[in-house]
């Protein structure tokens, strides 16, 4: 069964940092670009940050640009976010997910990716 489980979600205060772990079961990440979304109360799912599978080319949305860092590690079949200098925008519930596509088209569109984890959530607030 291929398995997505997120961890590291939290509360931190606005200007602090979390790092967000994806570990995947199941299967090897190695040939799958990995991507970051979020949902926020009463928003549609939107793509954070994507990596591929084999180049290490990235993708960020613009809101995060400078913010957020994704990162792989095949060897520990693991994908990270580490997000610094939080702000209360970006409090969502964040979720990983693998496919094949390219990371700029999996996170513009993340209607139909192939495995998803089940979230974690994280909140920025004083």
């Amino acid at each position: 069964q291929l398995q997505l489980v997120e961890s590291g979600g939290g509360l931190v205060q606005p200007g602090g940092s979390l790092r967000l772990s994806c570990a995947a079961s199941g299967f090897t990440l190695d040939y799958y670009a990995i991507g970051w979304f979020r949902q926020a109360p009463g928003k549609e799912r939107e793509g954070v940050s994507c990596i591929s599978s084999s180049d290490g080319s990235t993708y960020y949305a613009d809101s995060v640009k400078g913010r957020f860092t994704i990162s792989r590690d095949n060897a520990k079949n693991t994908v990270y976010l580490q997000m610094n200098s939080l702000k209360p925008e970006d409090t969502a519930v964040y979720y990983c997910a693998a496919d094949l596509l390219p990371p700029q088209a999996m996170c513009v569109m993340p209607a139909d990716l192939e495995v998803w984890g089940q979230g974690t959530l994280v909140t920025v607030s004083s």
